[in-house]
């Protein structure tokens, strides 16, 4: 036994004979069966082989058993075979005991078990049979025909296993026997360590690995590092990332240290800088740089930033007093320090007649517009006290100010006030109104600031921009007369000195009592309220009959709609590919999608699962195809091409082309979702998946995933109705397709996708399919072999693909959705299936399957083409055994008759209309057709809901007319009804 990894990098050998020189000594039983023997293998190699020719003698029952095979970790081998068998017709007398087969067990143990062989304790892996077979005549020219077959055993529990050989009777040499696993060897990507990870046990299945970021880098935030193992060994997309810690850049898979002069404030940055100017590091690794002596940097300044200092003083500080006021006016400093944030401040001292003796001015003093963080060059110092002696300072400050230690630079200046005008009149009292005079009283102002002479009443009419003034000396009270009766007025007082006017006080208002009589009141109010009712019930009439207009053209509006037709164009037509794509698929900015997980491998690389978020709309979950690593450009447009043909189509059962992206940037910016849903930009990675511009189709998300392993998972969950129910949304779907012109090509339940509320929608266009002209090759499309189990014979042996073809390949659908998933024709060869149809042979009907369904398939399946049914015919058969599913027990074809029996009946099905004149035209009322139009009547749900009234108003006069189109309205009404209960959606 041989272990350790293989020249290809996935494989993992367990066992591998063709490596041992000495002998392999593996238990045969009955010993007379497989022999031990040295030999050259096929380019002359000595080898050890095991083989066995007892084909003289019936009923063989030849083992060979492996020695013990400790399996690892993995849970998933491979079993590759190679051997030469002899073909029994060259072989003279022995018709009847000579196989061409032997069969490959295996059995699971923890240790060995001894040399006895116990058949029953053995499980099958399967039938191997050879592609080629040599003569007597071979071996004498030394052709050797070496067979080549690998098979797959899994998922294993225990620690070992042991191989089994069983001969029946053929003449047989087995050559090599291999076995090995699968892993995804250790890589770093985006400075992430993925450790050797073995395969899952399925082949579908992708295991998850978390990166471990290598030394200093650390995980970017909410997107930790992942990668998926898929089965065949290769590490897919990474989802997430590791960025270099602060102060450390990448440099290939790893992070260095900033030099010194360098520096990185943050994670999130790609490379180190220079430090900034007056800025310095003498270290490596750091995430910032000091400041040199008399700079620095402000709390809220980054890294950046150069480090900055204080300004200068203000410059050309001057002054202004008018009396207790005093105004101060300057020029920014001649050095700004470097910054742009500088602002002034104002310090204010009051000193007496002693130099040296100053204290604050307190907060009795204010300041215009204000005292700190002033962006202009001038305040205003108010209510400062008469003949008083102040000193201002004003400086300049920036963001480091504060941080500085040294002396503070300003502009002073030293004023004296004069005397002042007396302060507000605070306080009045209203003593008596009457209906034309008011008489008012008030109190001496805080601050006279000198002798009072007299005092100022202003007063207003409310509603008026008409002002009285008078005057009054040195009384603190005053009768104002001459006023008008039910009068509102504003009056306001100031006082006077030699010094000039004080500032008003506040705003009074006082309404004077009422005179006009009770009776004169009440006539003026009236007046307003018939003037405002017969307004109210003008405006009402006026809104009702506009209203009636609005709905009346809306109906008009509504009957000019008319349908029209489409018709698919294929891509491979224009010269430049890359103009279907833009024509037909909508190109989306990469910024607006976001990459979630990984959900499988496609034809061209990676299908992501994600979110979608544009511009004004809500965010829906949505499928991404990646094209994959280093792609070429025939492979972009091959790629896009599927693109090109789902842009073409709009329909319920076909999946939706969100749009496709072709322009972005090397560097994909994603978004990232977080707590209040909205959207921030957040750089996600730049993966070699992506290396050059990326490209992606993006479309709708189908939660349930592909119809076949959508059926396995639910084997038996589903009645008859809901399985006829997602042929119908299949057949649905390919009557558009082929209304449009389109053929499939490819039609499998493995490209069916299944949404959350069980609709199934057409899916995987765009794949080309190749067939050699040698008849034995194999049918091949650009991304891989394609089962020739669901293909029609005429596509196979003549390339005849057609709708007729693609019917064929529905009835096999029809046939997996019953059979909840399995494959066609089981196990057997695509050389078997190919002989077995031309014989005639048809799938039997699957368990519990209705015999009116298994019918439809058979049909289908009709040999001449002509024969089977179209999609159209389909879709109507399925609805009418959904809505009656006694028709499901019946079993009628379509191929015997012209028109479908389910279909035959003297009644019209509406499902089989497209248009409200195709339904008109069956019922032999054509002639109507205008009329139905001109009235708005444009769809067949409509049409359903007329009555007799509405018939005969579009001037339909015969009875019998009438009476002919209310009858097949009423059936419609009843049809629908029924077809609706099912949940089917018309």
């Amino acid at each position: 036994m041989n272990t350790g990894k293989a020249q290809n990098a996935k494989e993992v050998i367990l066992l591998d004979s063709k490596a041992q020189q000495t002998e392999l000594e593996w238990i045969s039983s009955p010993p007379g069966g497989w022999e031990e023997i040295s030999g050259l293998d096929e380019n002359y190699t000595p080898i050890r082989t095991y083989q066995v020719c007892q084909v003289m003698e019936p009923n063989q029952n030849n083992w060979l058993r492996t020695s013990w095979i400790e399996k690892g970790d993995a849970q998933r081998i491979f079993v590759e075979l190679k051997f030469t068998l002899r073909d029994c017709n060259s072989l003279p007398g022995v018709v009847g005991t000579c196989k061409e087969t032997f069969n490959l067990y295996y059995q699971e143990t923890d240790s060995e078990v001894g040399r006895n062989i116990r058949e029953n304790q053995y499980v099958k892996i399967d039938t191997i049979a050879a592609d080629e077979s040599f003569t007597q005549g071979d071996l004498g020219e030394r052709k050797m025909k070496l067979n080549t077959e690998v098979r797959i055993i899994g998922p294993l529990s225990r620690r070992g296993f042991y191989l089994a050989f069983q001969d029946v009777g053929a003449c047989i040499a087995l050559v090599s026997v291999k076995v090995y696993y699968k892993k995804c060897w250790s890589i770093i990507e985006n400075l992430a360590t993925f450790p050797d990870t073995v395969t899952g046990s399925e082949f579908s299945s992708l295991v998850e690995v978390e990166g471990m970021c290598v030394s200093d880098a650390e995980e970017e935030a909410d997107n930790a590092p992942k990668m998926h193992c898929s089965a065949e060994g290769e590490w897919l997309v990474p989802i997430g990332k590791c960025i270099c810690k602060a102060g450390f850049h990448q440099k290939g898979d790893a992070c260095e240290p900033c030099g010194r002069g360098f520096y990185k404030s943050s994670s999130q940055d790609l490379q180190c800088s220079r430090c900034p100017a007056h800025s310095y590091n003498d270290r490596e690794g750091l995430w910032r740089c000091d400041c040199e002596d008399g700079y620095y940097r402000a709390h809220s300044d980054p890294p950046s930033v150069a480090c900055t200092r204080p300004p200068s003083a203000p410059q050309n500080l001057v002054y202004n007093i008018n009396q207790t006021t005093v105004s101060l006016e300057w020029s920014p400093p001649a050095d700004m320090g470097g910054r742009n944030d500088v602002t002034y401040r104002i310090m204010c001292r009051r000193c007496s007649w002693e130099p040296e003796e100053c204290v604050p001015c307190g907060g009795n003093v204010g300041y215009s517009p204000q005292q700190a963080e002033l962006v202009d060059t001038y305040v205003n110092v108010v209510d400062l006290l008469a003949h008083a002696n102040y000193t201002f300072e004003v400086e300049a400050v920036n963001g480091v100010s504060d941080l500085s230690r040294t002396q503070r630079l300003f502009a002073a200046v030293s004023v004296a006030t004069s005397q002042a005008a007396p302060s507000q009149v605070s306080e009045v009292i209203r003593e008596r109104v009457q209906q034309r005079s008011v008489q008012l009283s008030w109190q001496e102002p805080e601050q006279p600031n000198g002798v009072i002479t007299e005092y100022e009443i202003k007063y207003y009419e409310k509603v008026s921009v008409f002002e009285r003034e008078r005057e009054s000396e040195r009384e603190r009270a005053s009768t104002v007369n001459n006023l008008k009766p039910s009068t509102a007025y504003v009056f306001q007082i100031r006082a006077f000195t030699t010094a000039g006017y004080g500032t008003y006080g506040p705003r009074l208002e006082i309404t004077t009592k009422e005179e006009a009589s009770a009776s004169t009141i009440v006539s003026s109010e009236q007046n307003p309220v018939i003037i405002i009712a017969v307004v109210a019930v003008a405006g009402t009439i006026i809104l009702v009959f506009m209203v009636f207009g609005f709905i009346i053209g809306r109906r008009y509006a509504l009957a000019v709609k008319f349908p029209g037709t489409k018709t698919y164009i294929d891509p491979e037509t224009y010269e430049d590919p890359n103009r279907a794509v833009h024509q037909f698929a909508k190109e989306l900015d990469a910024s607006c999608i976001k990459i979630e997980r990984v959900i499988g491998a496609g034809e061209f690389g990676e299908v992501c699962s994600g979110r979608m978020k544009l511009p004004g709309k809500r965010d829906t979950s949505v499928a991404i195809k990646t094209l994959k690593v280093g792609y070429s450009e025939k492979q972009r447009r091959d790629f896009l091409c599927e693109a090109s043909i789902m842009g073409q189509f709009d329909h319920p059962n076909v999946v939706h082309l969100e749009g496709v992206v072709t322009r972005g940037k090397d560097c994909i910016l994603l978004h990232a979702r977080v707590g209040d849903y909205k959207w921030h930009p957040v750089p996600l990675f730049v993966s070699p998946l992506f290396s050059g511009k990326p490209v992606m189709i993006v479309i709708e998300y189908m939660e349930n995933g592909s119809l076949d392993a959508f059926l396995r998972k639910h084997d038996g969950q589903f009645t008859v109705i809901q399985l006829v129910g997602m042929l119908r949304g299949i057949a649905a779907g390919m009557r558009y397709l082929s209304d449009m012109g389109y053929v499939h090509r490819d039609l499998a339940a493995r490209n069916i996708l299944v949404n959350s509320n069980l609709v199934c929608k057409v899916s995987d266009f765009g794949l080309s399919r190749v067939i050699d002209d040698d008849p034995e090759a194999v049918y091949t499309t650009t991304g891989g072999k394609i089962p020739v189990r669901w293909t029609a014979m005429e596509a196979i042996q003549y390339r005849k693909f057609t709708s007729a073809s693609d019917v064929w390949s529905y009835g096999i659908v029809m046939w997996e959705v019953m059979s909840y998933g399995e494959r066609p024709y089981w196990d057997m060869s695509n050389q078997d299936v190919i002989k077995a149809i031309e014989e005639g042979y048809r799938l039997p009907a699957p368990m519990d399957c209705p015999p009116g369904l298994h019918q439809l398939m058979l049909d289908c399946w009709q040999k001449d083409r002509a024969d089977r049914p179209k999609f159209d015919q389909i879709v109507g058969i399925l609805d009418k055994m959904i809505r009656n599913p006694n028709t499901l027990k019946t079993p009628l074809g379509t191929c015997t008759r012209p028109i479908s029996p389910l279909l035959d009946q003297s009644t019209p099905d509406f499902t089989t209309f497209r248009s409200v004149g195709e339904w008109l035209e069956a019922i032999k009322m054509e002639r109507y057709q205008d009329n139905f139009t001109a009235e708005g009547y444009s769809s067949l749900e409509s049409v359903a809901r007329m009555s007799i009234e509405d018939v005969m108003s579009l001037g339909i006069t015969l009875v019998g007319h009438q009476k002919k189109i209310m009858s097949n309205i009423q059936t419609m009404r009843a049809q629908m009804l029924n077809l609706h209960g099912t949940g089917i959606q018309v």
